[in-house]
């Protein structure tokens, strides 16, 4: 027993000292000589596009998430396969929305529209910074990020396969799936926050609402109202392609709402709801819904973070030329 205790905690101290290691080399100035203006351009490009559609914030903010979880964030989840068996291709990323590749199309051409950053920006950077301008243009906060990855060569769609929360997650299976990336509890309840943006396909959540168990049609933890209006919009037959805001009290702007609403059992998953219906990270979820300061802080830290996840720096992976194809 002894032995399997001192392996858990090597084994801890060993992706510790990795995690450390690689995002060691990333830094907030990593452009300073070779693309000074790299933040400017970026956000320029992503406030173009986020004028011309807001899903750009929800796109963006879940296909930086999804890249981190799988292989790093090494723009591996951009990578086009010509036989459809890339990250992009495989089920759970097949919903991710156009706008958010797009948002990194557009962002990545203005910034080589500047001859002296010119094939010098990754593009797991260049999401990086789409990302952070995003949620301040949703009204967020603005955080400074890290910069130095590179971007990775290999995306296949097996990669994705248990790597991404599911909706019907516990607390366990969520706490084990972040703390794998070095992210601990009210990392992972902060980063949850991204959803009072989000939006997801009635498919997801239907079972809460229709068949939950032999005894309760309806998940019990689930507001009866906020159920049968959920119901309305997601009849039985419904076109797969319908999204319903996550946030049914301000799904277009950046806030603590996410929280206020899990107190009154209108989270869309369970894995939303769970985080205030188990003891053990409630009293984030108060904290969080009345503080809405102490979220942001959180989830600067948190963001940060999961940008450190898997990071190819120094001579590994490249920069693309074409954020949709290894060069």
């Amino acid at each position: 027993m002894e032995t399997k205790s001192f392996f858990i905690i090597l084994s801890s101290v060993v992706f510790s000292l990795i995690i450390t290691g690689a995002s060691a080399q990333l830094r907030e100035d990593f452009y300073r000589s070779t693309c000074p203006n790299v933040e400017s351009l970026v956000r320029s490009a992503v406030t173009k596009k986020f004028t011309q559609t807001f899903v750009t914030a929800p796109a963006t903010l879940r296909l930086f998430f999804h890249d981190c979880f799988v292989r790093g964030c090494d723009a591996s989840v951009l990578l086009s396969s010509p036989n459809n068996r890339a990250e992009k291709d495989h089920p759970e990323d097949i919903s991710l929305a156009g706008d958010g590749f797009d948002t990194v199309v557009k962002a990545k051409e203005a910034v080589d529209s500047d001859p002296q950053c010119r094939n010098k920006v990754s593009c797991a950077d260049i999401l990086a910074l789409a990302t952070r301008d995003v949620v301040s243009l949703a009204g967020g906060p603005f955080y400074k990020v890290e910069l130095g990855r590179r971007d990775g060569r290999i995306s296949t769609i097996a990669s994705v396969q248990h790597k991404l929360p599911q909706p019907d997650f516990n607390l366990d299976q969520l706490n084990r799936m972040f703390s794998s990336h070095g992210l601990d509890q009210t990392d992972m309840i902060a980063l949850s926050g991204a959803h009072t943006i989000g939006f997801s396909h009635c498919s997801r959540f239907s079972k809460r609402i229709y068949n939950f168990s032999p005894r309760n049609r309806i998940d019990p933890t689930l507001n009866f109202n906020y159920a049968m209006q959920l119901r309305g919009m997601c009849p039985v037959r419904v076109d797969p392609r319908i999204a319903i805001d996550m946030d049914p009290t301000t799904p277009r702007i950046f806030d603590n709402a996410y929280y206020k609403n899990l107190r009154q059992g209108k989270g869309l998953f369970t894995s939303d709801q769970i985080l205030f219906t188990d003891g053990r990270s409630r009293d984030t979820v108060v904290r969080f819904a009345s503080d809405k300061e102490a979220f942001n802080r959180a989830f600067i830290s948190a963001i940060t973070k999961l940008g450190r996840v898997g990071v190819k720096t120094g001579n590994q992976g490249e920069i693309r030329r074409d954020c949709a194809l290894v060069n």
